[in-house]
């Protein structure tokens, strides 16, 4: 599986939805917008998804680059 830990999405965090299934969509979207493989995503996925809420929000933070470009 592809390592992605060297790589980072450009979207908001900060003032969006806080429903975990709103921050894995929109991580997964601007991921796949931004040309991530599907190993990628997945494997931010399942990390994410392997324990409660403040890991899954820890977790995407890790990959987030909070710009000022929205992936919409």
């Amino acid at each position: 599986m592809t390592n992605a830990t060297h790589k980072m999405v450009r979207m908001q965090l900060v003032g969006e939805d806080g429903n975990a299934f709103a921050i894995l969509g929109r991580f997964q979207r601007a991921a796949r917008q931004q040309g991530w493989t599907q190993e990628e995503i997945k494997s931010v996925m399942d990390r994410a998804t392997s324990g409660d809420y403040d890991n899954l929000l820890g977790t995407i933070q890790g990959y987030v680059d909070e710009g000022d470009d929205e992936d919409e």
